[in-house]
């Protein structure tokens, strides 16, 4: 028997049905999957909006009641910056598209170099990272689909 002329399953109406059956049962399930796990990223990231403002209260607290506080610039820019690559990681949470991802990426190395007083190759490797974000950004997604979800709840 040559390839193209491969055995072609008999024509059962039961089966055909209960297939079809089974298909949109499964196509349910895992609708139902889909949306379980987008109201969990939704709780996640409510209790870290929470807990970012707690920190940004916290953060301005101390700002106004700490003699010399503001001295210590590089412990400052650590709180500031953590809490703000928290408020860009919930909104990854909640807009879940490449532009978004990316952003995050961005921001969290962005902050590393900004931080870290490494030597300068780790410095090097990071404004790599970031050259290839933007490069990745620029010529492998198409701009149509920056903006659109990757996770698909319909």
């Amino acid at each position: 028997m040559s390839v193209n002329q491969t055995k072609k399953p008999p024509h059962d109406p039961k089966l055909q049905a209960h297939i079809e059956k089974t298909e949109k049962h499964d196509h349910r399930i895992e609708h139902i999957f889909h949306r379980i796990l987008h109201w969990i990223e939704r709780f996640i990231a409510l209790i870290t909006i929470l807990v970012m403002v707690a920190a940004l209260v916290i953060e301005m607290y101390n700002m106004f009641t700490q003699t010399g506080y503001l001295s210590d610039v590089s412990n400052y820019l650590h709180h500031v910056l953590t809490i703000v690559v928290g408020l860009e990681f919930v909104r990854m949470l909640i807009d879940t598209t490449p532009a978004s991802i990316l952003e995050v990426l961005t921001v969290a190395i962005t902050r590393h170099v900004i931080l870290s007083h490494d030597d300068p190759w780790s410095n090097l490797a990071c404004v790599a990272c970031i050259a290839g974000l933007f490069a990745i950004r620029r010529f492998l997604i198409r701009r149509s689909e920056l903006k659109e979800e990757m996770v698909d709840l319909d």
